[in-house]
């Protein structure tokens, strides 16, 4: 089954999110884009530190990044660039990274586009071909640049939501708060978008040679970490 926009946004927007861009115009970017960059803190957790300094992640917004992956690679035969861009460091993103095979995971960023400019120069990409999924004022500077923009919500910041949509620095702010499992939401909006929601579970379902074509692709990425010492991004080994 294939969604139309129009069953789309009545599916998303009933659960309380918003198209901040119309979703036909939503749908003309993301035939454009070629990476999904996620911010980490308040993205795929609430934002809590647990007692090693770190946020956790769940499975269900795991496996939401990965049919996400899937859904590009059926549209494109590619891999999508995929990274986590995070002003801190956090041993949990650093094994999410890993585990998923990400294409790279910056961390200790306060200047998020320097991380932004670096990712895109290795893979050859402009920003504007970058999906960011973000939540804060610390990504304000990307959220600026980058060509879909999705804001995790959160209802205890309304002013930064309005200060967001004004200027026009987000395209969908998803109906779950921040560690609601948001990039599950997200990662489905997208899938919808791309009009192969369907064809990714049955895909996967049946462990098509597709889907294992693609596994195996993604399988065979290692991560680099990279951080920014005196202005510079750097290779760090973990």
């Amino acid at each position: 089954m294939q969604y139309t926009n129009e069953e789309l946004e009545a599916i998303f927007t009933q659960l309380g999110a918003q198209f901040t861009t119309s979703i036909h115009q939503l749908e003309e970017k993301l035939a454009g884009i070629k990476a999904f960059v996620f911010d980490w803190d308040g993205v795929f957790n609430n934002g809590v530190k647990n007692e090693n300094k770190s946020s956790h992640f769940n499975e269900v917004d795991s496996m939401g990044t990965n049919m996400l992956r899937f859904s590009h690679y059926l549209s494109f035969g590619e891999l999508p660039a995929t990274a986590i861009i995070s002003g801190e460091k956090n041993e949990m993103a650093f094994y999410f990274a890993e585990r998923e095979h990400f294409d790279a995971c910056y961390f200790k960023v306060a200047d998020k586009t320097i991380a932004l400019h670096h990712f895109c120069q290795e893979k050859g990409l402009q920003p504007s071909e970058v999906c960011y999924v973000f939540d804060d004022v610390l990504d304000i500077s990307l959220a600026a640049i980058c060509g879909i923009r999705i804001l995790i919500r959160r209802r205890a910041n309304p002013l930064f939501t309005q200060y967001m949509i004004q200027h026009k620095y987000v395209d969908y702010i998803t109906a779950e708060q921040s560690g609601g499992f948001a990039v599950r939401e997200a990662s489905e909006v997208l899938m919808g978008l791309r009009r192969n929601f369907t064809e990714c579970l049955n895909e996967r379902k049946d462990f098509t040679e597709t889907y294992r074509n693609y596994l195996n692709k993604r399988q065979a990425i290692a991560v680099p970490f990279y951080t920014v010492l005196d202005g510079e991004i750097i290779l760090v080994q973990q």
